[in-house]
């Protein structure tokens, strides 16, 4: 097949590139301000063709998408930094982003599917063994921070709209907390990682006794694969996680030096304005339709990780 992925030089979008290529012609559209496409070594994967681009251009995404049979939009401005420091910004390009591909793909006639990538955000403060089916909630609109979940919700309903309207096979995933090789050093398990291996400080915010499901990349790698070939997932949103990985923020930090052996110390700051205190997933839609199955412990995904930060690092 045809594989647009919009996104594929990020983390998540790298990975999938990577499962893909061997079998499939893949287009990464990708602006490049994060590059684990390289840093991973897989811009040199055959069958992978580059499109460096913005999402907000409508006109290249359209041209971009020409005779792709599967689209993957991971594309979106993402990362606590990121989203705080400006708000128009991660709504445009999540938003009209997002319209800009489900336009392109329902006027190009993908047949295959669109798969849309929302947020696990999108359930607010504390979101316990969390359905599909359950609210979505957000806080103030003048605090930056909700704007990156609302603009993901809102993304879910172009596509479900465009899935009513056009029949256009769309799926949505609400990624956990998903982490390993090539993540950007903004997310906490590459941090702490990166920090213990060199014995420095692993700096958390407030107590870190926020709760988070930890999900090792090649897991969820396989649940989208999944939503790319089972009819069952056309017109469905899946919360895609590890909910039997779950541990505080300060257990990771202490973990991960446990198990790199590391003289580092747990150093607290000042903790975020908005926090997300507990977000753990019922993925018993995805394992019901899917057949998914998270396989890989906490344990070897933080192993794994550590050897790719080494090899990055030059440790």
């Amino acid at each position: 097949m045809r594989v647009l992925v919009t996104g594929g030089a990020g983390f998540i979008g790298s990975h999938i590139v990577r499962r893909l290529a061997p079998n499939h012609n893949v287009i990464v559209f990708d602006n490049y301000l994060k590059n684990s496409l390289s840093i991973l070594g897989y811009d040199k994967l055959k069958n992978v063709k580059v499109v460096k681009g913005d999402i907000l251009d409508k006109e290249l995404v359209a041209s971009s998408m020409e005779g792709a049979d599967v689209v993957i939009h991971a594309a979106a401005s993402i990362g606590v930094d990121v989203v705080s420091k400006d708000q128009l910004n991660t709504m445009q390009v999540n938003i009209i982003g997002t319209n800009n591909v489900l336009e392109a793909a329902q006027q190009h006639g993908v047949k295959g599917r669109v798969i849309v990538f929302s947020t696990s955000e999108i359930f607010g403060e504390m979101a316990y063994k969390v359905k599909e089916t359950d609210p979505v909630k957000s806080g103030a609109p003048w605090e930056a921070r909700w704007g990156y979940g609302i603009s993901k919700i809102a993304g879910e309903h172009f596509a479900h709209a465009y899935h009513t309207r056009f029949g256009l096979p769309i799926v949505c995933v609400r990624p956990f907390n998903v982490y390993g090789p090539g993540q950007t050093m903004n997310g906490a398990m590459k941090l702490f990682v990166a920090n213990a291996l060199q014995n420095k400080d692993i700096k958390i915010n407030g107590d870190g006794t926020p709760i988070r499901s930890w999900c090792y990349v090649d897991d969820f790698v396989d649940c989208i694969l999944q939503c790319m070939t089972n009819p069952k997932a056309i017109g469905e949103s899946f919360n895609i996680g590890n909910p039997l990985q779950t541990m505080t923020v300060l257990g990771l930090a202490e973990r991960v030096i446990e198990l790199l052996d590391s003289k580092s110390k747990v150093v607290h700051g000042e903790p975020l304005k908005m926090e997300i205190h507990l977000r753990i997933p019922c993925i018993d839609k995805a394992k019901t339709l899917l057949g998914f199955e998270p396989k890989i412990d906490l344990k070897t995904g933080i192993l794994k990780t550590a050897e790719s930060v080494r090899e990055e690092l030059k440790l």
